[in-house]
């Protein structure tokens, strides 16, 4: 690899100090490499555009931590570019790499002794709503006003599967199991397995548990009426982003996309033992 972008987070590499230290180290070795500032967290700045994303590219490095690389991720899908992240925020199960690792991580990726790993996407819309959109991590029906209990009904491939009574629901990936699906109780799954996992957000019964599912199966999910409760509201996120709201009677409809998104990783370690690091007290 020689040709890399870095898409950097402006509130975790403030100055830009370390991507330009990056750029530089790369340019020495020979190669070449750019700067696209994310500004997602900040709602009156723009976003970079994948036009700034040269269509060359080998390699795109994300500095600033999960979410950030997840948003990435979602936005080049279409380029089918490798990414690899620079965690520059806390814990980071995405994320390989750290500030003291990146610069021998460089000289790895200009040599090829990477590893590519393929991570399965979501994509979901309302029907009816602003259309589809993309989801690396998970897409989550939660409610939008006051503390309040759901009443979600869960089709699989059209077949009516259950109702839950609960706070909401995640229909997650693999690679999202280690996020807002394992806070919930849901189960940890290796990032590079082929599965939908459906886990209830507080669901108000004792024998409620997450269920896997194959990559091909197609979950919709119709929000239903509480008894004298017509005018309930409820949001559906992408990722933790990009919200619909919901009515009584909307339904979501969630299924693998048909293109993936590929990690670049650098050490040999497993994802085992990448969870016992991560997961140590």
């Amino acid at each position: 690899m020689r040709k890399f972008m870095l898409i950097t987070n402006r509130y975790k590499d403030r100055d830009l100090t370390l991507s330009n230290e990056i750029v530089s180290y790369i340019q020495q070795k020979g190669g070449s490499a750019a700067i696209c500032v994310s500004n997602v967290e900040d709602d009156n700045q723009k976003d970079f555009a994948l036009s700034e994303i040269p269509a060359d590219t080998e390699c795109i490095l994300v500095l600033g931590g999960d979410g950030t690389l997840i948003r990435a991720a979602t936005k080049v899908e279409a380029l089918q570019i490798p990414l690899i992240g620079v965690n520059l925020g806390t814990l980071g199960y995405l994320c390989e790499l750290e500030e003291a690792t990146v610069f021998h991580a460089i000289d790895c990726l200009m040599q090829d002794d990477c590893i590519m790993e393929e991570r399965i996407v979501l994509t979901g819309e309302k029907i009816g709503g602003n259309g589809a959109h993309m989801a690396l991590n998970d897409v989550v029906i939660h409610w939008s006003g006051d503390l309040s209990m759901l009443l979600l009904n869960v089709y699989v491939n059209g077949e009516y599967l259950t109702t839950y009574h609960a706070d909401g629901v995640i229909v997650a990936t693999p690679t999202g199991s280690t996020g807002y699906n394992l806070s919930t109780g849901g189960p940890i799954v290796d990032p590079k397995a082929r599965v939908l996992l459906l886990t209830p957000i507080n669901a108000h019964d004792l024998n409620s548990k997450s269920i896997v599912f194959g990559a091909e199966d197609v979950v919709e999910i119709k929000m239903g009426s509480r008894r004298f409760q017509k005018d309930e509201t409820a949001c559906v996120s992408f990722d933790g982003d990009t919200p619909e709201h919901l009515h009584v009677g909307d339904r979501v409809r969630i299924a693998q996309a048909q293109s993936t998104i590929w990690i670049c990783k650098i050490s040999n370690q497993s994802f085992l033992e990448i969870l016992r690091k991560k997961m140590r007290p």
